[in-house]
């Protein structure tokens, strides 16, 4: 599984030109799922999330969590983090997921996080065209892979 994790002072996810998802600061969570994805890969990038301590302290260092900060987490599935484009123009995504064995894997991180007591979860809409709209704040946005590759 891998995340793209970007600190934010909002965003949100609008399909259909309804908005479906929606934090004040916070965390947006794009997250892409690979075939052999486990239980315990999901269990160690919930708590990976939720520990990240990535929000200013009050001497401006980065030393406080989504957690500590009461913020929000916008999850939203996202298949072209496992786009390959070493060869040609064309990305490629046969080291993603299917659709259906995805969207589980998704849900499972998104009950996860709620399970572990993340304040507000939000998510996004599971294989529909998104608009997601963000103020990254820093910026700040790392990359997690449960593998470890990164």
């Amino acid at each position: 599984m891998r995340i793209c994790v970007q600190r934010v002072s909002r965003a949100s996810v609008t399909v259909d030109g309804q908005v479906v998802g929606e934090i004040g600061t916070g965390l947006l969570v794009l997250v892409g799922v690979a075939p052999n994805d486990s239980e315990t890969d999901v269990q160690y990038l919930a708590e990976k999330i939720l520990g990240l301590r990535i929000f200013e302290d009050q001497d401006g260092k980065m030393n406080r969590s989504v957690q500590d900060v009461d913020g929000g987490i916008l999850v939203v599935s996202q298949f072209t983090l496992y786009g390959d484009i070493r060869k040609g123009r064309r990305p490629s995504f046969s080291a993603s997921a299917e659709p259906e064995f995805a969207k589980q894997q998704y849900e499972k991180l998104v009950q996860h996080l709620r399970t572990l007591g993340a304040p507000n979860v939000q998510t996004g809409q599971f294989r529909a065209h998104m608009e997601v709209a963000l103020v990254n704040d820093g910026p700040v946005t790392l990359l997690l892979d449960s593998t470890k590759l990164f």
